[in-house]
């Protein structure tokens, strides 16, 4: 059997999981502070005592798109989004941290600040809690500050302030949930220089328009190599022929 179906196998392979990576991009491309991700292959030569003449196509790693995406106003008060580098800070149940850029937030039957998601905004003293019955502002370094709707309406309380950090993105790992994590599971300290804006959101930094390129450049790639396979068959069946006249 010609060797060339394993090496054509892989590459085919590797070629469907790259697919997979393209279309998961394109159905975050609205989604709020998504990044992009990337499987990026590399071809390792076969050693043999013949010539080095082919290579398999090995998976190295998943790479993350961190381009920051673009900021559309909503004018809500608990919508934020970050500005430039960094991350929002999430309480896991677990007592560990994630990070995300999806600053959609809202406040739970109990009063915690939380993501759309059910999960505890991590502030400089843990979870943050929201007293009914205010108009909250969220300031550019994350403090939040709670004015009454009755009552003493100049009395402006502070509950406390978003963590806002700034990992370096080597250390990043995304989870099967789409938050970010340390590498090491260690929780990130604060960073000043990291602000929000408030009554903003940040969409996806997918582009459609690459990702639908990459697609269909990987779909002809895909094809080759099932062509290879085609033709290794067919040379695998010339020979058993010659062989069998003989």
């Amino acid at each position: 059997m010609d060797k060339l179906i394993y090496t054509a196998m892989t590459g085919a392979k590797h070629l469907f999981g790259r697919q997979a990576s393209i279309a998961h991009n394109l159905a975050n491309a609205v989604s709020t502070g998504y990044r992009a991700e990337e499987h990026r292959l590399r071809a390792v030569p076969v050693l043999s005592e013949a010539m080095p003449t082919r290579a398999f196509a090995v998976e190295v790693s998943v790479a993350n798109d961190f381009t920051p995406g673009p900021l559309a106003q909503t004018g809500r008060s608990l919508d934020v989004a970050v500005q430039g580098q960094g991350w929002l800070a999430l309480a896991m149940p677990d007592g560990s941290e994630a990070y995300t850029r999806n600053g959609s937030l809202e406040v739970n039957v109990n009063g915690v600040l939380q993501t759309r998601n059910g999960i505890p905004v991590q502030g400089d003293g843990g979870p943050i809690s929201i007293p009914p019955d205010n108009e909250i502002t969220i300031g550019a370094d994350g403090l939040i500050s709670l004015k009454p709707t009755s009552g003493a309406q100049n009395t402006v309380t502070q509950v406390g302030t978003l963590k806002l950090v700034n990992p370096p993105e080597a250390d990043l790992v995304r989870g099967a949930d789409g938050l970010f994590r340390l590498r090491d599971g260690a929780a990130a300290p604060v960073d000043p220089n990291v602000q929000v804006s408030a009554g903003y959101l940040e969409g996806s930094n997918v582009n459609v328009v690459d990702q639908l390129v990459a697609m269909i450049s990987l779909q002809r790639q895909y094809d080759t190599q099932l062509k290879l396979l085609s033709t290794a068959e067919q040379n695998d069946r010339a020979a058993a022929q010659v062989l069998a006249t003989r």
